[in-house]
């Protein structure tokens, strides 16, 4: 797709990597101001818990009495499977006040602590003696109503696509009652049941390349995804359209992002490498195809829209002009790493993807999106049902 943008052979876009240096420049800018020792931990949904330099989960799970190890990564992989799930952009007139610290937080963070203060709750729990855990039964029966209480949604505090991620937690404990092959444990199906599956795929060292996290992911979740393109039989996911991607065979035409398992992905390495697994081939994972990776791009100029007028539109996910710039913004991800570690001074093994991404690509299309538009939003407007941006 990006190669087909070079050409100029995308109808929506134009590509300018000769932009791409400066972008570096400015990512790199980025991560030494949030990470001055350049010792970055990996993007991932346990950075959204770590709010104003309060970490909402890790001394409480630390302090906690787990039986062992694979007993807190259950747990932990229970949480960041429904927070991730939760995840897609709240929108831009949403907040959750939280009681705990007297703050209040919006975005990715607000999404973050209100399915956080949910779960230490015991929302998603089938047991008032056992809160920290998801059950298939509880997810089967969560109603929008459950999330909104959560959520605080309001009238006057609306979350987009409320109704859309209630269902797809429903999906998800239906999904763990039809495979218990992947999620059925002695106390019942959950999410955190894959924690075993992943433990059984390890080698005799006890390592798991992060590729087999998402090949997992991919095979246990895929069903949750609803409306979305199936191929013999196997629904796709994230996987959308586009009439530029010309293929032989049944893939003519389909472009894989899978933003959010890859999110995810990423966000059930650290409870793994608490259990003693070491995860390897970081980068054997993509970069993330949302708005704020994307928006980057955007906004510094290396992608641009052939008629800025687009700008002003809304447009569904399914459209071959969000699916170019996602597709793209993958790409570009791979492009820019070398160029953000070049700038640093540092190598790949200290800086893998999945750090460039914490360390700045993320956080300095949000800065930048601050800077250039009211409200810090995006530079297109998605329409989205809550579980994909």
């Amino acid at each position: 797709m990006l190669a087909l943008g070079v050409a100029g052979e995308l109808e929506h876009w134009r590509v300018d990597l000769d932009r791409l240096p400066e972008a570096a420049r400015y990512v790199a800018d980025v991560a030494r101001e949030r990470y001055p020792t350049l010792d970055t931990p990996f993007h991932a949904r346990w950075r959204h818990f770590e709010v104003e330099g309060v970490d909402l989960w890790g001394p409480q799970a630390d302090a906690a009495d787990w039986p062992d190890d694979a007993t807190r990564a259950r747990a932990e992989f229970d949480l960041a499977m429904v927070s991730v799930l939760l995840d897609a952009g709240a929108g831009p007139d949403w907040s959750y006040a939280d009681a705990a610290t007297g703050r209040s937080y919006a975005r990715s963070e607000g999404l973050a602590v209100a399915s956080l203060r949910m779960f230490q709750a015991g929302a998603f729990s089938a047991d008032e003696d056992d809160p920290w855990r998801a059950d298939a039964v509880s997810l089967t029966l969560l109603s929008a109503e459950d999330l909104a209480r959560g959520f605080q949604v309001t009238a006057d505090n609306p979350l987009v696509g409320l109704e859309g991620r209630a269902a797809l937690l429903r999906r998800l404990g239906r999904q763990c009652l039809a495979r218990p092959d992947l999620f059925e444990r002695e106390d019942g199906p959950r999410p955190g049941g894959l924690a075993d599956v992943l433990f059984a795929r390890t080698d005799s060292e006890d390592r798991l390349p992060a590729p087999a996290i998402l090949e997992l992911l991919l095979e246990a979740l895929g069903p949750i995804w609803q409306d979305r393109i199936s191929l013999g039989g196997v629904d796709l996911g994230d996987t959308w359209r586009h009439p530029a991607m010309r293929r032989e065979g049944a893939a003519d035409g389909l472009v894989p992002i899978h933003k959010l398992s890859q999110w995810l992905s990423y966000s059930l390495v650290e409870p793994l490498q608490r259990a003693g697994v070491t995860v390897t081939d970081l980068d054997g994972l993509t970069g993330l195809a949302e708005y704020r990776n994307g928006g980057l791009f955007m906004d510094l100029g290396v992608l641009s829209l052939a008629d800025p007028a687009d700008a002003a539109r809304e447009w569904p996910v399914s459209d071959p002009l969000v699916v170019a710039w996602r597709s793209m913004t993958v790409a570009l991800l791979d492009r820019i790493a070398p160029m953000v570690r070049a700038e640093l001074g540092v190598e790949a093994d200290r800086l893998p993807l999945a750090s460039v991404l914490e360390a700045g690509t993320w956080a300095a299309g949000r800065r930048i999106a601050a800077q250039r538009r009211a409200g810090g939003g995006p530079p297109l407007t998605i329409l989205s049902d809550g579980t994909v941006f």
